[in-house]
């Protein structure tokens, strides 16, 4: 299927622990350090984080903290285990058997360092100490301060109490506002006593116990305008304690209903999210429902304005913010044809709020806003076994640039089609496709990659494949169940890749000159930040490859992995877009033809991957191009010469 014909040119990968002998310090681990400590009260379940630079998995060297200082009059040298969470962040489990170690309730004062042994060459590495000055509890007593507690407040409007002593969730336990006090709905004047409801608080800063909030539910006075007067009062319910009180605080809110505020963005695709910011909305839980009616005409491009009248259903982020999907199942979408159609809706837009048997709505608001062309959201997720793996290339220092020029490349593939690569979780789509990016091909076929997604996608209905994971649906076709791009495979164009991977066929010797240079294995010498001084210029042509100098040795083997990986990520991505023969059966092109992305793995030599002595870059034929341009449209284009696809 799709990754079968990448098998030509992709050796098995055999050993995946496999590490050569370092040369020098652990490109991983240079620029170690630590910037923080946090929370500064610790207590029994808390989850100390430590955030720095340069932190690397367990795969690759074994982590702790050492606090060295003192606490109450007594010299202290501990040392923890540490969690990696990513490159910046690590993890510390916080047990009563770590605070009795150091003499149970306490003030720490002293310095706070990472040290991690490498597992590359067995070393210790150590981060400069960072000031410490940290308090130790058993048990913590909640100790607010003030509450923003008189005014105007919507339903599940945020209340933010100062103070201290608030707990962080999780194995420390929960601190909750209790709230007792009188509701008058407005026109009359009896009182609704609330005898207590229980709301948990969150921190404002999760590392920090200063200031926290808890959401004016509902369940306190409903969702009709009125006021309420009353008393909240801070409890901590810490884990393995009994609950622990605070002095309780008054409060005297108006209450009003829902409102709309602004509707962003101006312009929205399909699978993009439309934020509704305002106040007043409910949801979340059993009863509670938001829904937002829409009165007015939309203009559809080319067309004269038709009336619109519809509901739409959000989903309810928190009090302030409702967020709907541009999606196909609903009014909207069944009215438009969201892959074609584009224009713009000017008119009002109503919350409508519901909570039990009360149902209220709120004012209208002018809003205007624009369906967008149809655009394919693409997440390239670098996994860290990813960029660990790039130690068998030797170039492990120097992984952001790689992932500048793999980016470069999938941008120059696509050029003219309505796609956007991005390398964070996007947070304005719900329906993106996410690309992992991984060290060892995990169906130990050594493939580059694979596109795992079930079946051929004609047109790119979906938009939200993921090239990743394992696919059940994918493994009962009989191929291969794991997908995404796997970096040590590509060892398999090395005529001596050792017990990295198997050399292939298309092995080519002037892989070896670009990489051998740096290969521990290979006797190289790995790039280090000593190589990465002076302004190391990103190349965009390799006529100077391999490079006569160090220097140029380093920009040419940057240049030649991100093209080898850039072009398995636009190929693979080709797949999930519906390529190559669209609307047709078949994965690949049809022959053999000089750079045409879509060949099969076979026909697609190491030269023209890497965009060396005259051959590449592999693009797309000339009806796999005007297809993506037709499903993915945008108003610029990429007119260069392309192949035929036949």
């Amino acid at each position: 299927m799709r990754g079968a014909a990448h098998l030509l040119l992709a050796g098995l990968v055999l050993g995946a622990g496999a590490c050569g002998t370092a040369l020098g310090p652990d490109p991983g681990l240079e620029g170690l350090a630590v910037t923080k400590v946090a929370p500064q009260t610790i207590i029994p379940g808390t989850k100390l984080v430590v955030k720095g630079s340069s932190f690397v998995d367990q795969q690759w060297g074994a982590a702790q903290l050492r606090l060295k200082g003192k606490a109450g009059g007594q010299d202290i040298d501990v040392k923890w285990p540490a969690t990696f969470v990513d490159f910046g962040t690590m993890t510390v489990a916080v047990d009563g058997g770590k605070i009795d170690e150091l003499g149970g309730d306490v003030d720490f004062a002293g310095s706070a360092t990472i040290e991690i042994v490498a597992t590359s060459d067995d070393n210790t590495y150590a981060s400069d100490p960072l000031t410490a000055d940290l308090s130790f509890r058993n048990k913590l007593t909640p100790a607010p301060t003030g509450i923003d507690g008189v005014g105007v407040r919507f339903v599940n409007d945020q209340v933010e109490i100062t103070g201290d002593g608030f707990l962080l969730g999780g194995d420390e336990g929960t601190t909750v506002a209790k709230l007792t006090g009188c509701f008058k709905l407005n026109g009359t004047g009896a009182c609704t006593n609330q005898a207590g409801i229980e709301i948990p608080m969150i921190a404002v800063d999760p590392l920090s116990r200063a200031k926290a909030t808890f959401a004016f539910s509902p369940k306190i006075a409903g969702i009709k305008p009125g006021s309420f007067v009353g008393k909240v009062t801070v409890i901590n319910k810490q884990s393995g304690q009994a609950p622990i009180m605070a002095t309780p605080l008054d409060v005297d809110y108006t209450l009003v209903t829902a409102q709309v505020f602004s509707v962003d963005p101006p312009a929205a695709s399909l699978g993009q999210y439309v934020f509704v910011h305002g106040g007043g909305f409910v949801g979340g839980e059993p009863g509670a429902l938001t829904e937002l009616d829409l009165t007015g005409t939309f203009s559809k491009t080319g067309m004269n304005p038709a009336p619109v009248s519809m509901t739409l259903i959000p989903e309810f982020v928190e009090g302030k913010l409702v967020r709907y999907i541009v999606n196909t199942d609903d009014e909207l979408g069944q009215s438009l044809d969201l892959r074609q159609d584009t224009g713009q809706f000017t008119g009002t837009i109503t919350p409508i709020v519901s909570y039990g048997a009360d149902r209220v709505g709120g004012a209208a608001k002018s809003v205007s806003f624009s369906i967008a062309p149809v655009k394919q959201v693409v997440y390239l997720n670098f996994l860290p076994g990813y960029i660990e793996g790039l130690r068998d290339f030797g170039l492990r220092a120097v992984h952001t640039r790689i992932r500048d020029r793999i980016l470069a490349v999938c941008n120059e593939a696509y050029k003219g089609v309505n796609i956007d690569f991005r390398t964070e979780p996007p947070t304005d789509y719900a329906l993106f496709e996410n690309v992992e990016l991984v060290g060892v091909d995990p169906n130990d076929m050594g493939l580059f990659g694979y596109d795992n997604s079930p079946g051929k996608d004609n047109g790119n209905l979906r938009l939200y494949d993921r090239l990743g994971g394992v696919n059940a649906l994918t493994q009962q076709d009989g191929y291969a169940g794991f997908g995404g791009v796997f970096l040590r495979s590509l060892l398999g164009f090395s005529k001596h890749p050792g017990n990295l991977a198997k050399s292939v066929p298309g092995a080519d010797p002037v892989f070896d000159k670009i990489f051998d240079e740096f290969r521990a294995d290979q006797d190289g010498e790995p790039i280090t930040s000593a190589d990465l001084g002076g302004d190391l210029m990103a190349l965009t042509s390799g006529s100077g490859c391999p490079g006569k100098d160090r220097r140029t040795k380093v920009q040419c083997a940057i240049f030649v992995l991100g093209n080898l990986v850039g072009g398995t990520l636009s190929h693979e991505i080709g797949h999930s877009l519906g390529l190559a023969n669209p609307f047709a059966e078949g994965f690949h092109n049809a022959g053999d033809a000089p750079n045409r992305l879509m060949d099969s793995g076979g026909d697609r030599p190491f030269l023209e991957r890497a965009i060396l002595e005259g051959q590449g870059p592999g693009v797309f034929c000339d009806d796999e191009y005007a297809y993506l341009r037709m499903i993915l449209p945008t108003a610029n284009a990429n007119d260069i010469q392309r192949p035929g696809c036949f």
